[in-house]
């Protein structure tokens, strides 16, 4: 497995990049704006291909490189689906898996921190963002934060992972590295309470100041989503009442670029076809099954995810590999679901 913990001295943010062999794919989580060329350059020179980049949670003390990343790798945006971001590729819920070749990260929900904090437990580690940190725990002052759901989140969710289990926290101001459950079980002080009210008074009276970058970072890391507005002005996109009206046209093919876990939990649109969206390229070649449906623009293909992010990545794509009359469904199932458009209750 290739694994780098990489460091934002400004911020103090640890990011981490992870794949399980060089040429394969890859996933980052939290990533920062001001290291994405970095990023970039670490991805190219371990040979492997950024499919997902996640976020914890919103932060708070810096901007977030999601954003930039997708736009410089067409990678997959990943948050929880209690965030304010405006548009994120996918949203997880509590013991979803996140997946990428050879490796399953499982998505555990601990608010407290913020209401949409998450950790992601892989293997022998967790990653817990502000929830859990080395010798410490996130601050709950801020962003719908409670210190009582951080208690439970600690209490009830991370310390019963096993001993051994490595602590890789978002942040560390001491220069600490990693960590275990086991080590902060023993020697974090904010973990030293008999209840959750002695924990929560705790937190209650740290009284510290709100970070530097608050005021300019949250309002940025709330607006990521891609300027599906570039795709809407070029007519590659259609409304659900639009595409409810191509249903079972021949010449048309649904193509939904979602994976089977968002496919089982949120229905099908009949009759679409499932290509998943980091398979996308290699569809789109000579020989793939979207460029023998696309060939010559015999059929066209429209595009279909879950917020209408990846989707709009995906024309963009076709258009540039000669598909001229692809488009997408805009807003995605959300917006399909929304209008009451047929679901099929299994994928196709």
């Amino acid at each position: 497995m290739l694994f780098r913990q990489m460091f934002d001295q400004a911020s103090g943010t640890y990011t981490y990049l992870i794949a399980s062999r060089a040429g394969g794919e890859a996933l980052i989580i939290d990533p920062v704006h001001e290291k994405v060329d970095r990023y970039v350059q670490l991805i190219r020179e371990l040979d492997v291909r950024l499919v997902k980049a996640i976020d914890t949670h919103l932060h708070a003390d810096h901007v977030t490189g999601l954003g930039a990343l997708r736009d410089r790798t067409r990678c997959i945006t990943v948050m929880g689906e209690e965030t304010r971001a405006d548009v994120v590729s996918m949203r997880v819920s509590d013991g979803d898996s996140v997946q990428i070749e050879g490796l399953s990260l499982q998505a555990l929900y601990t608010p407290g921190h913020t209401d949409d904090s998450y950790c992601f437990v892989m293997q022998d580690r967790v990653f817990t963002g502000d929830t859990l940190l080395i010798r410490g725990t996130g601050r709950t002052d801020f962003q719908n934060g409670d210190p009582r759901a951080q208690y439970e989140s600690l209490f009830g969710k991370l310390l019963r992972l096993s001993d051994e289990t490595l602590v890789y926290p978002a942040h560390d101001y001491k220069g600490d590295t990693v960590s275990t459950i086991g080590e902060e079980k023993r020697f974090n002080p904010r973990l030293r309470v008999s209840s959750v009210d002695e924990y929560a008074n705790l937190m209650n009276h740290l009284n510290l100041p709100n970070p530097k970058m608050m005021d300019v970072a949250v309002p940025a890391n709330m607006h990521i989503g891609i300027a599906q507005e570039n795709v809407v002005h070029r007519d590659w996109t259609l409304t659900p009442a639009e595409a409810v009206r191509l249903l079972g046209n021949p010449d048309v093919r649904f193509i939904d670029l979602r994976e089977k876990r968002e496919r089982d939990k949120n229905g099908t649109i009949p009759g679409a076809l499932h290509v998943a969206y980091p398979s996308l390229q290699e569809h789109l070649q000579p020989g793939g099954l979207l460029h023998e449906l696309g060939a010559d623009n015999r059929k066209r293909l429209l595009f279909v995810c879950a917020f209408g992010e990846r989707s709009a990545m995906a024309v963009l794509a076709a258009q540039e590999a000669g598909f001229t009359s692809a488009c997408h469904l805009q807003g995605g199932i959300a917006a399909w679901r929304a209008a009451n458009a047929p679901l099929a209750s299994a994928p196709a």
